[in-house]
């Protein structure tokens, strides 16, 4: 390291005014032991790592850098190239090379307490006759190429249409009450009945929370009709 300091200085300062000012500091190398460095031959070791070093950086970028140690690993041996895994681990670090997180995926249902939860108004028979009878509402997530992006919808189980839905990249409490404002606003602007609507959900935190808190519930029953959070 001392030597790849010496050069990356001595365009700009020549070799023995960067030697000197190393001088009684940690860095300090010797001239003797400098001009010994820059004589020597390369081992066997580095001119193996150097080669390594291109296949390695070929292949992470042959499959879009989303290769991790393991996978170009494995690729290396498919081509017939005997390397220990740690060898590639360390190489790929020495140049920078990474692969694509996969972070744990996003728990969006957390049990919300006994004594929180609406009745089940549905008592888990998921049909309806007509439209706006029984709507259902889920929260899913998708990974993006920039993180995890949540995505809320109410779906009318008559039409199997997606009536209301609400995207975000992060997992707020109101997701799920913003889903349903819009069924409900789209729903009553096309001049729909939604009395005798009832709302079903799974029971997890982020939909039985703040979205369906129960005052705000009571307060739709009494515009919706019977209301499930």
């Amino acid at each position: 390291m001392k030597v790849d300091f010496v050069d990356s200085h001595q365009a700009e300062y020549g070799v023995q005014p960067v030697l000197q000012a190393l001088e009684d500091t940690p860095a300090q190398i010797a001239p003797s032991t400098y001009y010994a460095a820059k004589t020597r031959p390369v081992s066997a070791r580095s001119q193996r790592d150097a080669e390594l070093t291109v296949m390695i950086m070929q292949i992470h970028a042959e499959n879009y850098g989303v290769y991790g140690a393991r996978k170009i690993w494995k690729e290396l041996r498919r081509q017939g190239i005997e390397v220990a895994r740690c060898t590639v681990e360390r190489l790929m670090r020495a140049a920078g090379l990474r692969g694509l997180l996969r972070d744990k995926s996003p728990r969006t249902t957390r049990p919300a307490a006994e004594t929180d939860r609406p009745r089940d108004l549905v008592k888990r028979d998921f049909t309806a006759e007509g439209p706006n009878q029984l709507w259902v509402a889920d929260l899913t997530y998708v990974r993006t190429s920039v993180g995890w992006v949540y995505a809320a919808f109410v779906l009318d189980v008559h039409s199997r249409m997606i009536v209301g839905w609400q995207v975000s990249t992060s997992l707020y409490t109101d997701l799920a009450l913003d889903a349903l404002k819009m069924a409900i606003w789209r729903r009553q602007n096309q001049g729909a009945d939604l009395r005798k609507l009832i709302h079903h959900s799974d029971p997890g935190r982020p939909i039985s929370s703040t979205a369906l808190h129960p005052a705000t519930r009571r307060r739709r029953c009494r515009r919706l009709g019977r209301f499930q959070g």
